[in-house]
């Protein structure tokens, strides 16, 4: 049984099209061996507040890029939140997925000035609360998948987070988590259609599961069909400048040598990469044609964590038309929302290896995002 449980992940057929996504028949229960880990910034309003949005998703995407690396690139499902990241791993990969959770908190202490809250719950707990963790598998293109979650347990392993239970304590001062591939060196990314619009929908308390299902589709068959919303990346892929925007994250995240050192040390490396993606110049194996398109496809904007998160570049016209969905979702006890409209989107980057397809993209609105939605649907329901 232990060697079904580490394969377990890997398993799980890939399903294309989102608009599947609410199917039972896709999501396989996490075995009951397995470990749910959570991680969110401490108050996150306020450094978004304090236009911090780089440092806030460098934090939570270094949670995805430390755990991957410390498992030696193997596959385990994960969620990217924003202002956090939830994920699960086997038994096998526990201490590691620890350490890397510790060594992250210390980072984005020291480096970043922010406290990133950090858990470790067991499914079986999980279970024994009356909560469950269900896992899919959805690919955006034929190049990666992404893991989409239901059954409420990443929500309920949220809030016992946010009590104080299952912490991970961060690593002592000086500890570096290995965040290799982690880098933000594109530009925001302006809406084409006019409104940069972060969703978040979760069901209301005690709602009817076919009625919350029956909300999800329709917004995501809305979205499909229209003209009028799409992808936040532009098809020839994000604006790229030297020196980047994220240089200081990136040397940040490094590890050895002294800081001014990682400095010119990327600023060298992103000058010389700058070069090879601006003039379309092929090194080896690594064609920036290819690497682009594959970039684009690989965008994590849309997913599904107890709860529906998108990123839309959409029309104020589309934006209207679903939060007149939503609300009236809400009015019937259905659903609880959050919407956050802005200009841009960003992406923060995690790429192990350009020579391989399987690179990943975390979106999020570039003037708040995912974590501005959370406030105003806590705003809503209080």
């Amino acid at each position: 049984m232990a060697g079904g449980s580490e394969i377990f992940y890997g398993s799980i057929p890939v399903f294309r099209g989102f608009a599947r996504l609410m199917d039972p028949a896709l999501y396989a229960p996490l075995p009951d061996d397995w470990t749910v880990g959570v991680a969110d910034i401490v108050e996150s309003t306020k450094a978004i507040a304090a236009q911090r949005y780089k440092a806030v998703n460098m934090a939570g995407a270094a949670v995805v890029a430390s755990v991957t690396n410390a498992l030696d690139g193997r596959e385990f499902p994960f969620v990217f939140g924003g202002d956090g990241a939830s994920f699960a791993v086997s038994p096998a990969d526990l201490d590691k997925a620890r350490e890397a959770l510790a060594a992250t908190a210390r980072w984005v202490r020291d480096d970043l000035d922010l406290v990133l809250r950090v858990a470790l719950m067991p499914v079986s707990a999980i279970r024994a609360a009356g909560a469950d963790v269900r896992v899919a598998r959805f690919g955006p293109s034929a190049n990666l998948s992404y893991a989409m979650f239901s059954g409420g347990g990443l929500a309920y392993a949220d809030a016992a987070m946010k009590r104080g239970e299952f912490a991970v304590d961060p690593a002592p001062p000086g500890t570096q988590p290995d965040l290799s591939g982690l880098s933000c060196r594109f530009e925001v990314m302006p809406s084409a259609r006019g409104v940069i619009l972060s969703v978040l929908v979760l069901p209301a308390k005690d709602a009817d599961p076919a009625s919350f299902r029956k909300v999800i589709e329709d917004i995501v068959v809305r979205i499909e069909k229209s003209p009028d919303a799409g992808r936040p990346v532009p098809a020839d892929g994000p604006p790229l400048r030297w020196p980047p925007q994220g240089m200081e994250y990136e040397a940040r995240a490094r590890r050895g040598r002294s800081l001014a050192l990682r400095r010119a040390t990327v600023l060298a490396f992103t000058l010389w990469a700058y070069t090879l993606m601006r003039f379309n110049i092929p090194v080896g194996k690594f064609v920036p044609k290819n690497y682009v398109r594959q970039l684009v496809e690989n965008s994590d904007f849309r997913k599904f964590d107890d709860g529906l998160r998108m990123i839309l570049d959409c029309t104020p016209k589309l934006a209207a038309e679903l939060e007149q969905r939503l609300v009236a979702a809400a009015a019937q006890g259905v659903v609880r929302y959050g919407l956050h409209e802005q200009d841009a989107a960003m992406m923060t980057c995690f790429t192990p290896s350009v020579m391989r397809a399987d690179h990943v993209h975390f979106i999020d609105g570039a003037r708040g995002g995912y974590a501005s939605a959370a406030t105003v649907l806590k705003t809503r329901a209080a």
